[in-house]
């Protein structure tokens, strides 16, 4: 009998030293929870394309990327029949207001600034992981979009 409590996370970064400091902290938030990681953008779009079910619960994701950026695969995402529905939160250095906006625009359900300590990065994690998501997905109000720290 399956889980249906146990969550099903990805991760997309190609920074390693943040995939490490993000899988700890999801493991103090929710030990659990099972972290897939993809360490640029063609990688994460290949893992979803061939993962066996389940699909992720929601996928954090990372903009600057070799191979394909954050902005590439959320338009292939949300372009999928497969994959539009799985909740998509950014999660990145950038602050330009541009590329938060186009992130809206293009359908991403929530922006984070990586946060600059572990603590806020578990409480960031613990935040998303507590959204119960609908089924289809549904756009976030722009003014709800950024999680502030």
């Amino acid at each position: 009998m399956a889980d249906n409590s146990r969550k099903y996370i990805f991760l997309a970064d190609d920074d390693i030293d943040d995939c490490m400091l993000f899988e700890d902290a999801l493991r103090e938030v929710d030990d659990s929870t099972e972290l897939r990681t993809a360490n640029d953008g063609a990688e994460l779009m290949n893992i979803l394309k061939t993962t066996i079910p389940p699909t992720p619960d929601v996928i954090f994701l990372d903009l600057n990327m070799p191979k394909k950026n954050g902005f590439e695969c959320l338009a292939e995402i949300r372009n999928s029949q497969r994959f539009k529905n799985i909740p998509v939160v950014i999660f990145s250095t950038t602050g330009e207001e541009e590329a938060i906006n186009r992130l809206y625009d293009q359908g991403a359900n929530y922006f984070i600034r990586k946060p600059g300590s572990y603590p806020k990065l578990k409480m960031a994690i613990q935040k998303i992981l507590a959204i119960d998501w609908p089924p289809q997905n549904v756009t976030t109000f722009k003014e709800n979009f950024c999680f502030r720290f």
